[in-house]
């Protein structure tokens, strides 16, 4: 047999991309100026929620860029 099961398909990519969108978009709207940690704490709490896995150092980028800037770009999820 393949393979195929084991790998996410184009839907699941997709849904999982609009999860971590959605998680950023929420935790901009709620922890626009919080400090780092807070702001990076809600951003891994709602991507293990959404089931998505970043990368520590994405987790960081995010926090330090919604604490100063109030947002950041969603990561691109596989």
């Amino acid at each position: 047999m393949s393979d195929q099961q084991s790998s996410p398909g184009p839907e699941e990519a997709d849904a999982r991309q609009q999860a971590a969108e959605y998680v950023v978009e929420r935790v901009e709207s709620w922890d626009e100026g919080a400090e780092p940690e807070t702001v990076r704490e809600d951003l891994e709490e709602g991507m293990a929620e959404a089931e998505v896995d970043v990368p520590e150092e994405e987790l960081d980028r995010m926090a330090d860029d919604i604490h100063r800037d109030g947002s950041t770009d969603a990561p691109d999820v596989e």
